[in-house]
Order: C-alpha cells, then structure tokens, then sequence
C-alpha cells in the first residue's frame, strides 16, 4: 500500500463516528468564532473602538514581525480551545466518577473494536483459536466458523455416548475469543483424570454437552456460553448435521472417522462426508455475505479447513462473496495428510476440495523454524517449502511474513498473524473504494 494511500486510510478512521469528541470540539469552535465575531460586531454598531490591534502590534513590534500574527494567533487560539475542552472533560469525568476512568478507556477501546472489519475465519483446531486471539484485540466483529467432525478423545465420546455433536473445537474458539481469557482457559482446558465416566473429559466439553441440553439445541447451547462468557465475536457451527469424515487415500482404501485419517499414514485423495448431505447453518451463510474479509485457517488441511466447505453451499458462497479470501498456509507438513506438500499443493487441494475459488490470497511463513526443526523432522514433520511461482500460477496473491513463534511447538503467532491479515483487509478495502470512486467518476472524454 502506497504512503498516500495509508495516509488518506488513516483520516478515513479518524473522521469515522466515535464517542461525539470531535464533532463536540468542532462545535465548541464554532461557538467560539460566532461570539467573538458576534462582539465585535456589536462593537463596530455601538462605535466603540477599542484599537486591540495596534496595541498588540506595538508590544511585539520589537520582538515578533506583526505580518504573522493572524496565523499565529489563529493556531493557538485553536491548541487553546481543544486543550481547553480536552481538560475540561477529563475534569469532568474525574469528579463525577473518579474511580471509573478506566471505564471511559475500556468504553473507547470498545467502541473501536466494534467499528472494526467484518471478518469470518473458518477452520478448527488450535490453528483457528491462534488466529482469533489475534483478531479480537482488533474487532470484535469476528464470526468463527468451526467444524464439528471431531470423533477423537473427549469430543468424540460425547458424540456418541449423549449423541451431541463434537464441542472440542468450539471449546477452544469460546475461549480464545473470552473475555477474560486466561480464567476461562484454566477452567474450560482443565480436563478430569480420574472419576468413573468423567475420566478423559474437559470441564469445557461437559459444560457445552450440559448447556445443549439445557436450551435442546447445540447452536442455542453455543449462543448461551457465549453469553456466559462474554465472548467478543461469535462462534459458529458449520452444519448442524451429524456426519462423519471419511478420506479416499491414492492407494484405494478409504478411512472413516476425522481421528482415523491421519494415522492411517497414506496419500489422501479426497475427503467427504457420509452422508455425503450436510446443510449449512445460515447465520454462516449471512456472515459470509457480509464479510470484509474471508480467513480459512491456519490449521490441518483436510481435518479441520475441509470439512467447513464440504458443507453444502459453503464453498460458493465464499467464492461469490466480495470479501478479500485468504489462505494461512501451515508452517509445517502434517504426518498423513500433507506429507511432501509445498505451498501451491496446499493451495491446490484447497481449491478442488471445496469446487470453488475460495482463495484469492496466500499468507506463508517467510523464516525457517530454527530451535525445533530438528526435533520436527525426527517426527517427519518439514518446513512447507514456499514454491512461489507455482502459487503465482494458480491465481493466488503471494504474501510472505515472519508470522511463527517458536516455544515448546512451531506454531503461528497470533499478534503477527493478526497484524498481516488486517494488513491485507486495509489493502483491499482501499483498492475497493478507488475502483468505486473511478467508476463513480466515469470514464475520460476522448480527446
């Protein structure tokens, strides 16, 4: 993005309504310039002349050329009246509830958040809660879209003991997106190891099961914990249905069950849903349309990205919305589902998985894990290597960024994540609007 055009951006948000500041400051000024005019024009009708400026002139005529006064005068008069106004408020707001400015901060910062873009991120696993951590720090107008294919652990006893659909992947984008989310972690991670029945479960997951029996639906059940814990976005279901994820390998066997795939250690083909119908929750459908931008992932390409656009109508309705689509590629290869894959390959399975162009940019890593990349590759787990011309081929923008952090694992780091996709958001919506404003002037005369 060119300076101009972050520059133009930038005064775009700031004349955007907020909390009345500025429209007040402006009208105070106003008021200001009237009275002074206002006095000086009953002045001039009564005769009076009091010869203000002469005198001025003659204390600084030593000191101060007279010649730059009007616009010094001007100037500072201003500073005076913002600061003047600035200060009063803060009087203001500090005698009346002194113990509350922090609350005039946090009320700001949420009016911020809540002007920010609309941006749906579709995917599941720890991947789509790293990126949310990020996004709601920026807006709050985040919908996360989960899959709910997850027959694995806790999640998939559920599913099949009380018949509720998988709440793993839910329970770790509620909590990402929480309030307080450091207390919410510890309560929703904590996980039972001992207890007839309980053994194996997360608080989080019972919690979800309990609340779906409580409102009789999952979505409402989701929509009710997210109350519960003042969670800043939303968090959707993909499908209501109960289906089962199934892999077709190169090889010709065909795997059932989301948990079963990658440990069946082959070359995947295709993956589905059996049954194969699965209709989309429409609230995805209505915060797909009005999107700013489209994130799907980061995270495992064919357990947690494809299921979402396996559901009916998804991947057309990604590909027909006008929000920016983006692709975070994984860092990492993945044992039994992207071994050996390059970025393009990511790319390319994505787009004939979902039948739909749902891609328009590609965010990859641009620094190689250095602390834990051997301890990957004894897992045969590579660095996904970044085959730009091969991306470029498929019709994908490029976009490369240090975006990893490395501790115990490589995984995305959310901030800088964050700060990339919106980044690509700022672009694209300032692109939209020139190509609006040149249409909107009409073509050039020919000459």
């Amino acid at each position: 993005m060119s300076n101009r055009m972050r520059r133009s951006l930038n005064i775009a948000r700031w004349l955007l309504p907020g909390l009345g500041v500025k429209r007040w400051l402006l009208l105070a000024v106003v008021g200001a310039t009237l009275f002074v005019n206002g006095v000086s024009r009953y002045l001039t009708d009564e005769g009076t002349t009091l010869r203000v400026n002469e005198f001025v002139d003659w204390l600084v005529a030593d000191f101060f050329p007279p010649g730059y006064l009007s616009w010094t005068f001007m100037v500072v008069g201003a500073l005076f009246v913002a600061l003047g106004i600035w200060r009063w408020l803060n009087a203001i707001v500090s005698a009346v509830a002194p113990s509350r400015t922090s609350n005039v901060i946090d009320a700001i910062r949420e009016r911020r958040l809540d002007r920010g873009y609309k941006i749906v991120v579709v995917g599941g696993g720890t991947g789509l809660s790293t990126m949310l951590r990020g996004l709601k720090k920026i807006t709050t107008n985040v919908t996360a879209v989960v899959t709910v294919s997850d027959d694995g652990g806790s999640s998939g006893r559920l599913q099949k003991e009380l018949g509720v659909l998988p709440p793993g992947d839910i329970r770790n984008c509620l909590v990402a997106l929480a309030d307080d989310e450091a207390l919410v972690t510890e309560l929703f991670q904590y996980r039972f190891v001992e207890g007839e029945g309980l053994s194996g479960h997360s608080f989080g997951n019972l919690f979800l099961a309990a609340m779906t029996g409580i409102t009789g639906n999952f979505d409402k059940a989701v929509k009710e914990s997210s109350r519960v814990l003042n969670v800043k976005g939303r968090v959707l279901p993909s499908t209501l249905s109960v289906v089962r994820l199934c892999a077709k390998l190169v090889d010709g066997r065909e795997i059932e069950g989301e948990s079963n795939i990658p440990e069946a250690r082959g070359q995947i083909d295709r993956v589905f849903f059996d049954p194969p119908y699965a209709a989309p929750l429409e609230e995805v459908v209505t915060a797909i349309r009005g999107a700013d931008a489209i994130v799907l992932g980061p995270g495992s390409l064919y357990t947690s990205i494809m299921p979402n656009l396996l559901v009916d109508r998804v991947g057309r309705e990604i590909e027909a919305a006008s929000a920016v689509k983006i692709y975070v590629c994984n860092v990492m290869t993945q044992p039994g589902e992207t071994d050996g894959y390059t970025a393009s390959a990511h790319v390319r399975a994505l787009l004939r998985g979902a039948d739909a162009n749902v891609c328009e940019v590609v965010v990859v890593n641009d620094e190689l894990p250095r602390k834990l990349r051997e301890a990957y590759a004894e897992e045969g787990q590579l660095p996904v290597q970044v085959d730009e011309e091969q991306l470029r081929s498929l019709g994908v923008r490029v976009v490369q960024s240090n975006v990893i952090s490395e501790t115990q694992t490589v995984r995305h780091d959310s901030d800088r994540l964050a700060a990339v996709v919106i980044g690509i958001v700022d672009e694209a919506v300032a692109e939209r609007a020139s190509y609006v404003r040149f249409r909107s002037a009409g073509p050039e005369p020919a000459t």
